[in-house]
């Protein structure tokens, strides 16, 4: 055999070995997570990268293929034999590269100018050694697949359970707040019924989430407000949880400064309310001694004009970095007042940042533990270095205004 042949015998010897991991990979459902990159096309229509998963439906395994085309993330499911001819093709035409993670080892192909695939195994990292699965039962509160009346109602899914592609962001986002909120159940009360108030609720995908999550879902006694400026807003709110016959969540339209209704509050949400309204919402918070804080603050404007420091000058002379800075500067302020009201404190990445930069999320959860003293000297140091007075100092009552009287 010449020397080309014996190179074209390799070539095909290494696409039929390709072929058949692909195949036995998908078909023995040993596919953990497969990425790709590297395009060959470069169009606007192109997928930059493809990630395909496992993902349990009501109509069994499936494969979801989620190609992200500029700013878009476009999915679709698609059966064993379908998802390995897909499989192939993407490296046939369209990456040069892939990371195939299984529960045996990880997979490098390469794919070279010529065409021709070359296999790299790495022996399994922890992780996948112990994951038994990755799907979407296990990564998403509500699962894709399973119809959720108040999303349907929503427009998020299909009455057969398919996630609309367009609000796929949204969907995401539904999850991601309902796994924060997951996390703090333990801390809530479990012999009454729960209230929670939800200020600045807006269109509800969250609050209506959040109902369902604790009172259909978890089986808890709940009862949810929800309170917003906006009259048609709460009516078309009101008027989906009638025919959701959800009779213990309800809105109303309101001020969250002037919002005095309740005595005793166990968890409060606030997200997006704009500029001091999320200080407003944070030290009712406190006032009612709630368990958890949800808050995602927006437009931080009030300490902007306060900021005055002669060394950050190079900073605060331009405008864009002095908005940027005095937004994490007011969260940071946030953060610790909460510390010093007895909370535990947690910043989190809410939702992607290509998805919008306020993506910053403050969960508080109460701890019922005296604040340690060098946090009311943390605090004390930041407010004089930058010549702050802010909103949630000025307005705060109790003991959080004992403690801060001592400045």
């Amino acid at each position: 055999m010449n020397q080309e042949n014996r190179l074209n015998q390799e070539s095909a010897d290494k696409r039929e070995e390709l072929t058949a991991f692909i195949r036995e990979t998908v078909s023995g459902e040993r596919l953990l997570q497969a990425t790709f990159s590297q395009q060959r096309n470069k169009g606007e229509d192109a997928p930059r990268k493809v990630t395909v998963r496992p993902v349990k439906l009501k109509e069994g395994l499936r494969y979801q293929f989620e190609r992200l085309v500029g700013a878009k993330a476009l999915h679709s499911n698609l059966a064993r034999e379908e998802a390995a001819v897909e499989i192939a093709r993407l490296l046939e035409s369209e990456f040069r590269q892939a990371l195939f993670k299984t529960a045996e080892a990880d997979v490098q192909v390469l794919i070279s100018k010529k065409g021709k695939p070359a296999l790299l195994r790495n022996a399994p990292t922890a992780k996948n050694a112990s994951a038994p699965s990755h799907n979407k039962t296990k990564s998403y509160v509500l699962p894709e697949g399973e119809p959720v009346p108040f999303l349907i109602e929503l427009g998020v899914m299909t009455p057969e359970g398919r996630v609309v592609k367009a609000k796929y962001d949204k969907f995401r986002q539904i999850n991601r707040f309902l796994e924060m909120v997951s996390d703090t159940l333990d801390s809530l009360p479990r012999e009454r019924e729960l209230r929670i108030v939800d200020f600045g609720c807006g269109k509800s995908y969250l609050t209506f989430a959040l109902y369902h999550l604790l009172a259909i879902k978890e089986k808890r006694d709940v009862r949810i407000f929800g309170l917003d400026l906006k009259t048609d807003v709460i009516e078309t709110c009101s008027a989906l949880a009638k025919r959701l016959g959800w009779e213990r969540l309800t809105f109303a339209v309101g001020d969250i400064s002037k919002y005095a209704e309740s005595t005793k509050v166990d968890m409060v949400v606030t997200l997006h309310a704009c500029d001091t309204a999320t200080d407003a919402a944070l030290l009712q918070a406190i006032g009612w001694e709630a368990e958890v804080v949800l808050s995602v603050p927006c437009c931080q404007h009030e300490l902007f004009g306060q900021i005055k420091q002669p060394i950050l000058k190079p900073l605060l002379k331009h405008g864009i970095l002095k908005e940027r800075f005095s937004a994490l500067v007011t969260d940071a302020v946030r953060a610790q007042l909460l510390e010093l009201a007895g909370y535990k404190v947690q910043m989190l990445e809410f939702i992607d940042l290509e998805n919008t930069p306020k993506n910053l999320l403050i969960r508080a959860v109460r701890s019922g533990q005296p604040p340690k003293p060098e946090a009311l000297r943390e605090y004390e140091e930041l407010k004089a270095f930058l010549d702050l007075s802010p909103y949630m100092e000025k307005h705060a009552q109790g003991d959080l205004a004992k403690l801060l009287a001592r400045l």
